[in-house]
């Protein structure tokens, strides 16, 4: 050994490949027992029922194989056995990769015992850390390996399998199955195993007194020594940050720790020998309870320690030094950490913040502050998870946020402002580390050859920097600079080395300084994952869930809550390429739960809410004492908004500041990336606004089924506005497009689904009016008052559970017109049409079953004693006018619709609605029909009204009938409206049929027939190319001819309200476009209707009398 020289042995080489290896393969093996402990994941061989007496028999027999006296109990494994070979390779080639992971380590470590290398942390610290890293990586892996609890079944098996399908046992078995017997126990195997590695491990150990107590102060010291604070000596900002121990400086405690505890475990002789050793294990014992093998994987300390020193003989004062500890290792000083650097990465954030400048020659203390936080957040994580509390303030931090925020805040400075600090470092490696190593390395007194070569790259590498590389964009990569010094370590501090690097710890120190800053240069990604990566994270989802939680509910800490979703971008640093599978199962899902804030709606405002107010006032006017005494006075709106002090916080006060600090949360970033996935917060934050906006759009309404309750139009529209006005105020915090989140959400509502098939206001508001307001129209318990412009409440025994004036006067259908807007409208004009057709529909079957007699009628109109015998021959006369009255009603509600959305249309849009007034209003009569009816469409979709509706026009044309001819068609239609006149003289028998002049209508809504009568037949006769005007006209002789009849009759039943029957011919001709009041005086004398009006307008006087 010792004529091979250090070069040869490849040191460096080999613990830089052992330990990424070295977590490969805990990867591995930590996969495998999470598989193992899950049902669903564990290897079903391992479950089944019919292979359990065989996996029983393996794991007892377990490594000696039996296969000739056992064939009953393996004979199920027989028939299994190609497949267990195929499914368990995986699982057995990992340990045995394990296994030789192992044989390479042992190697590596008698080497090093071979070659007494020197360790100091200070000195050569590459060396140093790398080979502490290697035997905690053994540890932890070897320990790790001991937790599977079922790893001699899935080795056994397999190689049963191999033994019956090969003849043979695997070549790697019988040392595989002694290495898992050997290490049922590893730290005490490992224990033994290491007593020849004890001197140079304890070398290493005790280097570490120089750093770790220093690391391992309390938030007091820290305090004392202002540490991180670049304000506390202003003289000296400008000043690089510096350090003898540079790399130490931001060293994980939680590594440092894992050294010194597995450490002093496997070499716990010194622990008796060494006041030093000692005193590291006891400061180690006090900070922590237990360490982290790997991942979620922990090792409880205390206990393990004790368990294993207990059974050493003379170890009692060893024992009673760890339950000492353990009593001592309380929260309290993390948590007092944890306090002072929140304050304290807040002042270096906000000072780099201002002046990035300071990023350079400070970059020291921003990446100890993010080791340092980072340590301390781990702990928590780590320690709250897994340890029964004595204190459970100390293992709960409601303002962890807050250190995670600051902590990306200074990630950010560092990503952002990565040029800065490549320019001061270039500079500073040329100007004065180049300078600085040259004139060590020529004031060595001893330097062979390869050293010397080696020293002079570093020294020509540095010298050829330039500013000017960093201002073209050039890649620096001095990654083969800190391998070769990595190689110098290793060849300058073996035994008997011809320049021995612990006689020039000088030059170690500067190297290590050299390398930190190269760092700074080329490897800032990797140094921020080194020093800040809290991926552990993703292995503690319950705890990751609960701190969320808390952030959300604590209003001071709802601004920091972006932090979780930012730690979700930390999670691609923890995978390891040994075990890529691994990658789809850590892709988590980073979800931003954004909860929306709302404040108390102005619907205190509506003007219902003012009656009581007004009756107060009129009572106290009036002095009339009304109420209970004591009886509470009602609050006015607005009194919410009343200050008599501003140090007054109210609940809406708080409640506007915690959605403000959440607005700031969500703003911080514009994206991050998790894995291959790139997150908008704000986009997020726009699509949950949008689908919290329609739900509370459609939960406003207050729709019940089962009641058929729903909001009136009006308080649902204020609702919306005050909603609006809320989403608005966002925009102040967080830079989103409300306007797009409105026309999105709104412009759904106007459609019969929104775009989740869900339904919408529209189809809501439309299923209310067609079944629930226009059906009690038909039922008798309500009218439409042409005077009102509403449907009002008829006095009935059964009273209705809502008003329908509320629901229909001129304010109510303007407030429906601005929420559903002119789509919506449109919708709600067509479902009525459906209704309407199918009425029409109904009244043709009824034509078609008495067209011999109608069209008898229809030229007999002046053979009075002829007609009266036919309409005795006519039947359901009755219903042929109830359902052209409802569908009066249908059409009369579509016209205050109408008239309400131009009123709406009007406000909005002005000069585009009197364009299309005045195109409509300027169309010739002779225009073809076809153009005519785009321009109706245009000006009904715009409100107005139209001689011919478009809408009841398309309605009607779906139900032209494949069987009857278009001629057998327009027969119809005219003989329908010659039934309709016919028929009209019934209605003076109806009680209901008194026309009354308050209300300009009948009780029993046939004053709608009008409306109903002259739309029918323009629709009809539009769709069948017939005259309009002259059917109307046959329709005046045969109504004025059958109400001129009743005028002779003697039967006061008949004709007790003919006056009220008469009013109805007026009607029909004032409603309509193609008639006029001349046509109507050649076919009824106008004499009788003055008489009829003053008869009416009497009969009203004295009955109100």
């Amino acid at each position: 050994m010792g004529k091979t020289s250090p070069s040869q042995q490849k040191l460096a080489e080999k613990l830089t490949i052992l330990n990424d290896r070295g977590i490969g393969m805990l990867t591995r093996i930590y996969n495998i027992k999470k598989a193992c402990g899950d049902p669903k994941a564990k290897p079903s061989y391992l479950i089944d029922k019919n292979l359990e007496s065989a996996v029983k028999f393996i794991v007892r027999k377990f490594p000696a194989i039996e296969t000739r006296n056992n064939n009953q109990q393996l004979a199920q494994l027989q028939k299994e056995k190609s497949e267990i070979l195929k499914n368990l390779a995986l699982y057995y080639f990992t340990f045995v990769d394990v296994m030789e992971f192992k044989d390479h380590v042992c190697e590596l470590l008698n080497t090093v015992d071979a070659c007494q290398v020197f360790f100091d942390i200070t000195v050569n610290f590459d060396l140093t850390k790398n080979y502490l890293d290697l035997v905690v990586t053994y540890t932890n892996l070897m320990m790790l390996l001991s937790r599977i609890e079922e790893r001699k079944a899935i080795i056994g098996l397999y190689n049963y399998a191999h033994e019956m399908t090969h003849g043979s046992s695997d070549r790697e078995y019988p040392r595989l199955g002694q290495m898992i017997v050997d290490y049922e126990n590893p730290l005490k195997k490992m224990m033994e195993e290491f007593v020849p590695h004890g001197k140079v491990k304890i070398y290493a150990l005790v280097s570490l007194q120089m750093v770790y107590p220093r690391r391992n102060l309390s938030a007091d010291q820290w305090r004392n020594a202002q540490l991180l604070s670049l304000i506390s000596a202003p003289s000296t900002m400008l000043n690089p940050a510096q350090s003898d121990t540079m790399p130490c400086e931001y060293l994980s405690l939680d590594t440092l720790e894992k050294w010194i505890v597995f450490g002093f475990i496997l070499c716990h002789a010194a622990l008796s020998s060494d006041p030093a050793a000692l005193s590291l294990w006891k400061l180690a014992l006090q900070s922590s309870s237990c360490l982290c093998l790997f991942r979620d994987e922990v090792f409880h300390i205390h206990k393990s320690a004790e368990d294993l020193f207990v059974n050493i003989r003379g170890y009692n004062k060893r024992v009673n030094d760890i339950r000492e500890c353990k009593e001592s290792a309380l929260g309290s000083m993390h948590r007092e950490r944890r306090k002072f650097l929140r304050s304290a990465l807040k002042e270096l954030a906000t000072v780099l913040a201002d002046q990035p400048g300071l990023l350079g020659p400070k970059a020291l203390f921003v990446f100890m502050a993010l080791s340092f936080a980072r340590d301390e957040i781990i702990w928590l994580l780590r320690h709250a998870d897994n340890i029964q509390k004595k204190s459970t303030d100390d293992f709960i931090d409601k303002h962890i946020a807050e250190l995670i925020f600051y902590m990306e805040e200074l990630r950010a400075h560092v990503r952002k402002y990565g040029p800065v600090m490549q320019r001061y470092y270039v500079q500073y490696l040329s100007g004065f580390d180049a300078v600085v190593l040259n004139e060590l390395v020529q004031n060595l007194s001893v330097c062979p050859e390869d050293e010397s070569i080696i020293m002079s790259s570093f020294v020509n590498t540095m010298t050829s920097l330039s500013v000017k590389q960093v201002e073209d964009g050039e890649v620096f990569d001095f990654r083969g600079l800190r391998l070769d010094w990595f190689r110098l370590q290793a060849y300058t501090s073996v035994s008997k080395a011809s320049l021995g690097l612990a006689d020039h710890r000088e030059l170690g120190k500067m190297m290590n300084t050299i390398i930190f800053h190269t760092k700074m240069v080329d490897s800032l990604v990797e140094m921020l994952v080194e020093t800040s990566d809290l991926s552990m994270f993703c292995f503690y989802s319950r705890a990751f869930e609960k701190m969320f939680q808390q952030c959300l509910e604590l209003p001071s800490q709802s601004r920091y809550s972006i932090s979780f979703p930012l730690l979700c971008t930390h999670f691609m640093s923890c995978t390891h390429e040994l075990c890529p599978e691994e990658v789809s199962h850590t892709d988590l899902e980073s979800e931003l739960k954004v909860r929306a804030f709302s404040c108390c709606s102005s619907a205190q405002l509506l003007p219902k809410h003012c009656a009581k107010t007004i009756s107060q006032a009129v009572n106290k006017k009036s002095k009339k004492q009304t109420g209970k005494k004591g009886e509470p006075e009602r609050e006015k709106p607005g009194v919410e908004s009343m200050r008599k002090n501003r140090l007054l916080v109210t609940n809406l006060d708080k409640l506007h500041t915690a959605l403000s600090e959440l607005c700031f949360s969500i703003n911080y970033v514009p994206n991050m990336m998790v894995w291959e996935h790139t997150f908008t917060p704000r986009e997020y934050l726009t699509s949950h606004l949008e689908i919290r906006f329609t739900k509370s759009i459609v939960g406003m309404t207050m729709y019940n089924q089962a009641t058929q309750e729903i909001a009136k139009p009006s308080e649902l529209l204020t609702s919306v506005r005050a909603y609006m006005t809320v989403l608005q105020s966002i925009e102040n915090y967080v830079q989103i497009d409300i306007t797009r989140v409105f026309n999105n959400v709104l412009l759904q509502q106007t459609q019969h689904l929104d775009s989740h098939g869900e339904p919408t206001i529209t189809s809501l508001y439309t299923n209310w009016y067609l079944e629930t307001l226009l059906r009690q129209v038909s039922n008798g318990h309500i009218a439409y008052f042409p005077a009102m412009k509403a449907f009002v409440n008829l006095p009935t025994e059964n009273e209705l559970t809502f008003n329908a004036e509320e629901y229909s006067d001129i304010s109510e259908m303007r407030s429906l017109s601005e929420l559903l807007g002119p789509y919506g409208m449109k919708f709600l004009s067509e479902s009525l049409m459906w209704h309407i057709s199918s009425q029409v529909a109904e009244l043709k079957k009824l034509v078609v079953d008495n067209v011999e007699v109608l069209t008898q009628m229809r030229t007999s109109f002046d053979k009075p004693d002829h007609m009266a015998a036919l309409f005795k021959r006519l039947t359901c006369a009755y219903h042929v006018l109830k359902r052209m009255t409802i569908i009066g009603v249908i059409l009369s509600f579509r016209s205050l619709a109408q008239e309400a959305l131009r009123d709406v249309l009007s406000c909005h849009i002005p000069f585009l609605v009197s364009s299309v007034e005045d195109f409509k209003d300027h169309i010739p009569r002779e225009t073809d029909m076809k153009v005519a009816m785009n321009v109706y469409e245009l000006s009904s979709a715009a409100g107005l009204p139209c001689e011919i509706d478009p809408a009841l026009v398309v309605a009607l044309s779906s139900q032209k009938s494949e069987n009857i001819s278009p001629e057998e068609e327009y027969k119809i239609a005219c003989l329908l409206m010659v039934f309709v006149a016919v028929s009209m003289p019934t209605l003076a028998s109806n009680v209901m049929s008194q026309y009354s002049p308050a209300i300009e209508g009948h009780c029993n809504n046939i004053h709608c027939l009008a409306k109903a009568i002259n739309q029918i037949a323009a629709a009809l006769f539009t769709i069948h190319k017939g005259s309009i005007e002259d059917r109307l006209k046959e329709f005046l002789a045969l109504a004025s001819s059958s109400l001129l009849k009743i005028g002779q009759e003697t039967d006061k039943s008949t004709t007790r309200n003919r006056e009220s029957v008469y009013l109805l011919l007026d009607m029909i001709v004032q409603e309509s476009p193609f008639l006029t009041m001349d046509l109507l005086e050649s076919c009824f004398p106008y004499v009788l209707l003055r008489n009829a009006y003053h008869a009416v307008y009497k009969q009203s006087v004295s009955s109100s009398a």
